[in-house]
């Protein structure tokens, strides 16, 4: 070895020895509450009493806060925070179980290397640190810079994600790296940036509670995010509460009226909504005229979609439509509300907006009360939107822009060139580079696409085909890392520092409050180690830890929509209770002014250049893959259970939680159906799509309409049976409709 790779290499280990004695060392700081400082303060050497903290919850994007208690410095229980600004008080039985899932058999400890006889063995961080640099650049020296790409998520704290893309496109010359997010939000951003002129859900948390009408589309909300409906029961105002969704859902069971519209027939039902408010010229004129563009383009749109047009296409009839436009037209504060229902769909950007032209027909935006409104599903989904680098260049800039790419190297202290000219590939972009041979090294950091991504078995096969895999993640046994070349052990929620933004836009801190197991590093440290074993380390040679990180994206939010210049660091935040963006430096008493509960658009003002909102339409389309003879139901898939989340890669580890959800899958199907099938409660049954059958247990119920069926998206099946078809506009998978049929399963050899 030259003396410079020996000086190189010497370096590097030092780099790896001060992180590991910085992750791993005694946990004596941030750990007594002291008035006036960050969570907790620094301890004298040796002293550790009991003491509680506060950080926001790490599963879903609700943000609600929790107290940590703890003893001798550890984290030991923990109880909902009263005078948090989300929950008061509230918690879901995730976020009660929140430190339980860290304990597990699953978890990573060490790094993993797949050696010669193709078995995962241990390895020490140098040596899994060279061979990722080793094998990745390799792989790129071979076929190009643009043969590496990354698949990140919506579930670290902004700071890492910001690091990882930063790392990623800055330093390791990648062009391609997409989160998770795509599967969950992608169509609202875009629906957001075309229609307002920047990603912005205008809303907080407050509407719920001042609505007087309060539409919900494909929404669950009981089960998906069971304190954002109990904030919906605080409601003094006895509000109507319209739910739109093909099953009978617990939230459809609780409202005042529900629409049971035939699946896909979203778009229709809205443009037939919009087009009798037309009729009846039950419209906010004034604010349509001050304060939108396109109004008349939309009139002549809709004015096809007659009511009895829309009956004939969603099963809902013109009498019930009617009556729910008077009803939107009635009300005094009406808010429209969306999730997973819209945004999992080949037309889902076009559904949320036809759910922002409700809102701006009627003048129901910047009011108490009032807004079109996504609700986000991972914790960190906002984050990820606006400062992963990866749908867009930090801090909702885009990569195509020269004036941008060197806004952002000025801040950054760092060559423009070094930053990508052109936009990354989607996700199933991605996976389709690695059919066509055009990636050959892929990066998966905290997300598991081999379980996660439709159509699962085609996924697992195209992941094979890559020549390096590496997987970074908290557990060593998911799906996606039982197939990695290289596993990487990573710190989760509470092991960690950073922050979250959650679905009404607002900031809130996380703490480590527990060591992680074995080996285990955070990934803000993985990837400082990796800086510096690429040879990058000196572009982030100030990158040191969160907070510094964190000032960072405050630049880069400077003068955006997103500007949160103002908040001075992380203690402001623990203070405040988490803050809503915008928050500018410059905003002086406005900032103070509400600052628990901020909205948008309040001024009629939104971010394209005219300042105006636009109506935006397109004709709906038939759905890809209908019901037919032989396949002829149709697969609907969503949450099952509040104590269920996503893969269940970390509330499978919960005793507890275990036990409020079920454990084998199970297919919800009509009684009619269920008759006409020979099928009864409890009994197995074969569900079985053009792409693969699962084995699942038969649950009858009149919650499904007669030709469909529901299987939750936990389980690990049920993305065998899923069609890999995408929005246009987003590229967000449709995971809401395929065909199946549905037979008795005979014996346990039938799957």
């Amino acid at each position: 070895m030259s003396t410079n790779m020996q000086q190189q290499a010497d370096a590097v280990r030092q780099a790896a020895a001060k992180l590991w004695r910085s992750e791993n060392g005694p946990l004596t700081h941030d750990l007594v509450q002291q008035p006036g400082k960050f969570g907790l303060g620094r301890l004298p050497a040796g002293k550790t009493p009991n003491a509680t903290t506060q950080m926001v919850c790490g599963f879903c994007a609700t943000g609600c806060s929790l107290n940590i208690h703890l003893r001798d410095g550890q984290a030991i229980n923990l109880t909902p925070t009263v005078d948090y600004p989300v929950n008061s008080g509230m918690a879901c039985p995730k976020g009660w179980e929140s430190l339980s899932v860290l304990k597990s058999s699953g978890r990573g400890t060490t790094p993993l290397l797949r050696n010669g006889r193709g078995k995962l063995a241990p390895v020490s961080w140098p040596e899994a640190m060279a061979a990722f640099r080793d094998r990745l650049q390799e792989t790129q020296a071979r076929h190009g810079v643009e043969s590496v790409a990354f698949l990140s998520t919506g579930q670290m704290p902004t700071e890492e994600m910001a690091f990882l893309g930063a790392l990623a496109k800055f330093g390791m010359g990648m062009v391609h790296g997409d989160g998770n997010t795509r599967q969950c939000m992608a169509s609202a951003v875009v629906a957001y940036k075309q229609a307002f002129g920047f990603d912005a859900p205008p809303y907080t948390y407050q509407d719920f509670e001042q609505s007087d009408v309060i539409v919900l589309i494909g929404s669950n909300l009981c089960i998906a995010h069971p304190i954002m409906w109990q904030r919906v029961l605080k409601n003094p105002h006895r509000p109507e509460i319209i739910v739109v969704d093909p099953r009978k859902t617990e939230t459809a069971m609780a409202a005042t009226e529900h629409l049971a519209l035939r699946p896909k027939s979203d778009l229709a039902l809205l443009y037939g909504l919009a087009h009798i408010l037309i009729a009846e010229d039950w419209l906010d004129r004034k604010y349509i005229a001050a304060h939108t563009s396109g109004f008349d383009d939309f009139c002549a749109h809709v004015a096809e979609f007659t009511p009895q047009r829309v009956a004939e296409a969603s099963g809902i009839s013109a009498a019930q439509l009617h009556r729910i436009a008077n009803i939107i037209h009635a009300g005094k504060r009406v808010s429209f509300w969306w999730t997973m229902g819209v945004n999992q769909s080949y037309e889902g950007v076009r559904t949320a907006q036809a759910i922002i032209n409700l809102a701006l027909m009627t003048g129901n935006i910047g009011r108490a009360g009032a807004g079109a409104n996504s609700i986000t599903g991972q914790c960190n989904a906002m984050g990820s939107r606006l400062f992963s680098n990866t749908t867009n260049l930090l801090g909702g800039r885009d990569f195509e822009s020269a004036q941008d790419r060197g806004q952002v190297a000025d801040i950054l202290g760092i060559d423009a060139a070094c930053i990508p000219d052109r936009p990354s590939w989607s996700y199933n972009e991605i996976l389709e580079g690695i059919l066509r041979d055009k990636i050959k090294g892929l990066w998966v950091v905290c997300t598991n696409t081999a379980h996660s991504w439709i159509n699962q078995n085609t996924c697992r096969d195209i992941l094979d085909r890559l020549d390096f895999l590496v997987v970074q993640d908290m557990y060593s046994n998911t799906e996606t890392a039982q197939l990695a070349d290289l596993y990487l052990p990573a710190a989760g929620w509470g092991e960690k520092d950073g922050t979250f933004i959650n679905s009404e836009r607002r900031v809130g801190v996380i703490k480590k409050v527990v060591r992680a197991p074995g080996q285990a590093l955070a990934d803000f440290s993985i990837f400082r180690l990796i800086a510096e074993y690429w040879g990058c380390g000196r572009m982030f040679a100030d990158w040191t830890d969160p907070e510094a990180v964190f000032h960072k994206l405050k630049e880069l939010s400077r003068g955006r929509p997103c500007d949160i210049s103002g908040i001075a660091d992380y203690q402001m935040l623990d203070q405040r209770g988490g803050i809503q963006w915008p928050y500018p430096e410059e905003g002086g008493a406005d900032n103070d002014k509400n600052h628990t509960h901020r909205r948008l658009f309040e001024d009629g003002k939104f971010y394209h250049a005219d300042g105006r909102a636009r109506f935006i339409f397109e004709t709906p389309r038939a759905m890809p893959e209908p019901p037919n003879k032989r396949y002829p139901y149709l697969l609907l898939t969503g949450r099952g259970a509040a104590a269920q989340w996503h893969t269940q890669t970390r509330t499978a580890c919960s005793a507890v939680l275990r036990e409020l959800a079920p454990q084998q899958a199970y297919v919800e199907i009509h009684p009619q159906d269920a008759r006409r099938e020979g099928l009864r409660p409890n009994q197995e049954a074969i569900v079985e799509s053009q792409r693969g059958r699962i084995r699942a247990k038969v649950f009858v119920t009149p919650t499904v309409q007669e030709g469909q069926v529901f299987i939750p998206m936990h389980f690990e099946q049920t993305n065998q049976l899923t069609h890999a078809h995408f929005d246009p506009h987003s590229k967000q998978p449709s995971y809401k409709d395929c065909a199946v049929r549905v037979r008795r399963a005979e014996s346990w050899d039938d799957v």
